[in-house]
């Protein structure tokens, strides 16, 4: 029988230059979503936003999978969540109270750049996380598990908003109706994925992308972020103006000038983010 790793363990963080990798950490349970580690990841997200020093992040699994979802064992004792019919941990300690708490609420409205490598099956919440992260590279082993409707339930944590502005309404009702395994091809077709990679290269081919978005500027990156989120909810011109503000204000950084100058002297740009 395999021990439970202590609460503390179930999300792992780690920082390698400018890049911070969030690991889910439950392989014995294919990285199904506790309470512990729903909290715990909310936290690692937003301690990802509070490093100046961090540029972009990365979520992967341990083990075999990227994530499997909610934990259905814990949730059929009572004792996670879903279990006696709540969705926000309350019947586990009331964990989670608002959806102002949620890891997928934190990770939409965060600035940084976030991508998912997905070493395995990504079922369920697991699906949901990956579609709130801005790029999802992927094993070429690995599945996509949308089986909402096979289990009575809807994407509870962010699909609904997701899918259809990915791949477009009549490709997201198929996917969520119909509720097959997609293989990691057909996910790239679809659009749901940037790359499949084959399993071994996963998480280098996600470093260099990592590395690469964090050797430019981490401020113009932030910026784009922002104005791509506004921009799902203004008419043009009021984005414009928005992107008018944004583009003064990245003028009157260090970057900026940094930028010039490297252009001029033909180099790599040194970015401080300031």
């Amino acid at each position: 029988m395999v021990d439970e790793p202590a609460a503390e363990s179930e999300v792992l963080y780690d920082v390698d230059g400018h890049v911070a990798t969030i690991t889910l950490n439950r392989p014995h349970r294919r990285n199904a979503i506790s309470v512990a580690m729903l909290v715990q990841l909310g936290e690692a997200i937003e301690r990802v936003e509070r490093d100046r020093g961090v540029r972009v992040a990365i979520i992967t699994g341990a083990g075999a999978g990227f994530c499997s979802g909610l934990d259905i064992k814990d949730a059929m004792a009572g004792t996670g969540i879903g279990g006696g019919g709540n969705v926000d941990g309350a019947g586990a300690g009331g964990a989670l109270s608002r959806t102002s708490d949620l890891p997928t609420v934190t990770l939409q409205e965060m600035d940084k750049p976030i991508i998912a490598a997905i070493n395995g099956a990504a079922a369920g919440y697991g699906f949901d996380l990956a579609l709130g992260c801005d790029l999802r590279l992927a094993a070429s082993s690995a599945r996509i598990l949308p089986g909402f409707a096979k289990r009575a339930i809807v994407p509870e944590s962010g699909g609904t908003w997701y899918l259809p502005r990915l791949v477009g309404w009549a490709k997201a009702a198929e996917i969520a109706y119909l509720g097959r395994d997609l293989t990691a091809d057909q996910a790239k077709e679809y659009g749901i994925l940037n790359e499949v990679v084959p399993d071994t290269d996963l998480m280098a081919v996600t470093r260099d992308w990592a590395g690469e978005i964090a050797a430019n500027a981490p401020l113009a990156i932030q910026a784009m972020k922002k104005l791509f989120r506004a921009g799902q909810n203004e008419d043009f011109r009021s984005h414009a103006e928005h992107v008018l503000l944004q583009l003064v204000a990245l003028m009157r950084t260090q970057d900026f000038q940094e930028g010039l100058l490297s252009f001029m002297e033909r180099r790599a740009p040194e970015f401080e983010g300031r």
